[in-house]
């Protein structure tokens, strides 16, 4: 009954992996190829976590 007040794990997950990847454009950008590939690499783990915890709700 009250399903939309549940919180969804995966639209705080996202935020953040939506978040690094900008922090990552913007390294790359400003010439900063270690920080943006440390970045990327991050962006990359939060997006395996969201693809898992989205498998689990289907």
């Amino acid at each position: 009954m009250f399903g939309f007040l549940k919180s969804n794990p995966t639209k705080k997950l996202r935020k953040q992996y939506d978040i690094k990847l900008e922090q990552a454009m913007l390294a790359q950008r400003k010439g900063d190829i270690k920080s943006y590939s440390m970045l990327t690499a991050e962006a990359e783990s939060m997006w395996k976590e969201i693809e898992k915890l989205e498998g689990n709700s289907d």
